[in-house]
């Protein structure tokens, strides 16, 4: 009996346990679906993609590629309304062959006084509208959309691109429960598949289908039919210092290997890097570009035309390209480059820009090499077999006395032997018509920043003194563009960093437009905390990090700072004999793993001089995604040393 009595108070608990989990095993909408309104593992989510699924496959009777996708979405609060808004990019060709999306079903189910209310979406709220030159957009958006809403929506694409075969994305910006995609494949058509972003699947299986696409005369094909599915996929958050989003997504993709008729013709799409190196060098864009010859008498100076092949002159060189042509912000290197228009009109596209400067020092006797390269936001390019498509950027690639540089003249800013930092995306494709194109790391310097205060206590207990600087790579890049681009404004927004400190008697020292190293030097004067014969002081009059910008709970993808870098920062302050430290920081050190980084901060006091020290090395350019959780713990420890160091003084 007492067993009994048991399972009877237990029972509605069950029950409530049950009606409060999703039913991500069907596209079949529950009741728990509704009721739920949590997501447990992730608190922060605006909402939840139960269950997705996707079937690609080819028509037997018009050969056309089909898919099918099925999607249902739980609606957490009002932020999440946006899920509710769907937009499919439809690709076009010659205005003539284009995709299609048919059979639109959407409906929205609201719990309403107790009972599930179910709204459909309409056809004429359906829109469809030219989005570029290659796309059409069809837009639709679930009616009667409330906070803890359930959306259902399929449709089906029908496009005769075999060459683009469906791909499929297992992960968003909102936690997916389960996602599947289904793919039948007929042997005609032989691609390269690639997963993308590191996650496991949960299901992959292959299996080959007899005869299931007829030809001609008896002729037919065997179909590979595959199912990929992840489990429980958590939400891409962006963060500071990554690349481009579509590097790290959960992704299935394809690319067109070989093409096999039933006639026994066959075409192939991906090659190898030698066939694509011989497609190059004939290209109106790339090789007839870069092999054609210039005069350098109707561009150079005859200082340059004559002097040395130094590196002080290929300096000059790319300096004078630098000042007399101008980029139009356009990313152009396959299309509409011309090096005889950029001379003309004394503007034009990346590619037409650098190749121009890699003709010139070629022309000049320089051993220079095209470097095609990936942009931060285009992607990482795949290195398994050449797509040419990934790349969107051409740099110069110059060794002078056995030293390697890496040009761009689209920026006035860059110094010799810099590109751009979007740039920066590990490796790039190393073009010789003679010996065959390789890939190559692109590797930054080292970037630095050094700070020097130099301080005293004046007659009104006010910190007055000199902060000097010094800085090297990106972020003397960074200070100069911002301070010759417009110099009162640069100053200005020094000044507003601190509202408490006064600056003045600011000079930029040594520093050119284009030189590698910036320097700075201005006197400050900063009211100590005073408290009867007592000061605080904050020692930091400069402040590298002021938050931590790692929030994530963890980080899956690589943390991409780009280059390696360092600060460092020095306060001495000239306690005049009038002040004693009664109380300093305590001394801090910390060390990410296997030395990938290291925070030392210390202090101390020798003749009547107060001197602090911090120092900031990361070591690596990338951290992979194991480092985050050790990074940002060691980012905290950084920020809390500038955000709470306090230094205690009192009048002797």
């Amino acid at each position: 009996m007492k067993r009994i009595i048991l399972m009877l108070l237990l029972l509605p608990t069950l029950t409530l346990f049950s009606q409060t989990s999703f039913n991500s095993e069907a596209y079949r909408v529950t009741l728990a679906d509704i009721e739920t309104n949590v997501y447990e593992k992730d608190s922060t989510a605006n909402a939840v993609i139960i269950y997705q699924h996707g079937k690609s496959w080819v028509s037997p009777s018009t050969y056309k590629l089909m898919t099918k996708e099925k999607h249902k979405i739980k609606i957490l609060n009002k932020e999440g309304f946006d899920k509710a808004t769907v937009e499919l990019y439809m690709y076009r060709r010659n205005g003539n062959d284009y995709e299609k999306v048919d059979d639109i079903l959407a409906t929205t189910y609201n719990m309403v006084d107790g009972n599930v209310v179910k709204s459909q979406l309409s056809k004429k709220d359906i829109f469809k509208e030219k989005y570029n030159e290659n796309f059409d957009v069809v837009k639709f958006t679930l009616p009667n959309i409330k906070e803890g809403s359930v959306i259902t929506y399929s449709y089906t694409i029908k496009s005769p691109f075999m060459f683009k075969y469906k791909g499929w994305e297992f992960q968003h910006d909102v936690p997916t429960l389960y996602s599947e995609y289904q793919t039948s494949i007929p042997g005609n058509w032989i691609y390269n598949i690639k997963l993308v972003g590191g996650k496991k699947l949960a299901t992959n299986t292959a299996d080959v289908k007899r005869n299931c696409l007829e030809g001609s005369r008896g002729a037919s094909a065997n179909c590979l039919e595959s199912v990929y599915a992840m489990k429980d996929i958590p939400a891409f958050i962006e963060e500071d210092y990554m690349t481009t989003v579509d590097n790290y997504l959960a992704r299935v993709e394809y690319e067109l290997k070989t093409f096999n008729g039933f006639d026994g013709s066959v075409k192939n799409f991906t090659k190898e890097w030698k066939d694509v190196d011989k497609e190059l060098r004939i290209d109106q864009n790339v090789g007839k570009q870069l092999l054609k010859s210039v005069k350098l008498e109707d561009l150079l100076p005859t200082d340059l035309i004559n002097g040395s092949n130094s590196l002080e002159n290929a300096t000059s060189i790319y300096e004078h390209i630098q000042k007399n042509y101008t980029w139009n912000e356009k990313f152009r290197i396959f299309k509409n480059v011309s090096v005889k228009d950029l001379i003309k009109n004394k503007s034009g596209n990346v590619g037409a820009l650098n190749i121009l400067l890699h003709n010139i020092l070629k022309e000049k006797g320089y051993n220079v090499k095209p470097l095609l390269i990936s942009t931060r936001q285009n992607g990482h390019p795949t290195k398994i077999y050449p797509v040419i498509s990934d790349f969107n950027y051409l740099v110069v690639h110059v060794t002078i006395n056995g030293e390697t540089y890496l040009l761009d003249a689209t920026d006035k800013y860059l110094s010799f032997g810099e590109i751009p930092f979007r740039c920066l995306n590990l490796f790039g494709r190393l073009l010789d018509f003679n010996a065959g194109s390789d890939w190559f790391d692109i590797v930054p310097k080292k970037s630095n920043v050094v700070y020097e205060a130099k301080m005293q206590i004046d007659e009104d207990k006010n910190i007055v003194g000199t902060i000097k600087s010094r800085r090297t790579g990106y972020h003397a890049y960074n200070h100069r563009r911002s301070y010759f681009r417009n110099k009162p404004a640069y100053i200005e927004r020094l000044e507003n960093k601190s509202p408490d400190i006064i600056i003045s008697d600011f000079e930029a020292i040594e520093s050119t437009t284009t030189g590698p190293v910036f320097k700075e030097q201005y006197t400050i004067e900063y009211p100590g905390e005073e408290t009867g014969d007592n000061i605080y002081l904050d020692p930091f009059f400069v402040k590298f990090f002021t938050e931590n910008p790692f929030k994530l709970q963890e980080r899956s993808y690589p943390i991409d700072f780009g280059y390696q870098d360092s600060y460092y920062y020095t306060l001495k302050l000239n306690l005049g004999g009038k002040y004693e430290v009664v109380e300093k920081p305590k001394p801090v050190i910390a060390s990410l793993p296997d030395k990938a980084g290291k925070v030392f901060f210390s202090s101390s006091i020798f003749e009547n001089e107060l001197s602090l020290t911090l120092r900031i090395d990361f070591k690596k350019a990338v951290y992979v995604a194991e480092y985050y959780p050790y990074l940002k713990k060691f980012m905290n420890k950084i920020v809390n040393i500038q955000n709470n160091s306090l230094v205690l003084l009192k009048r002797k």
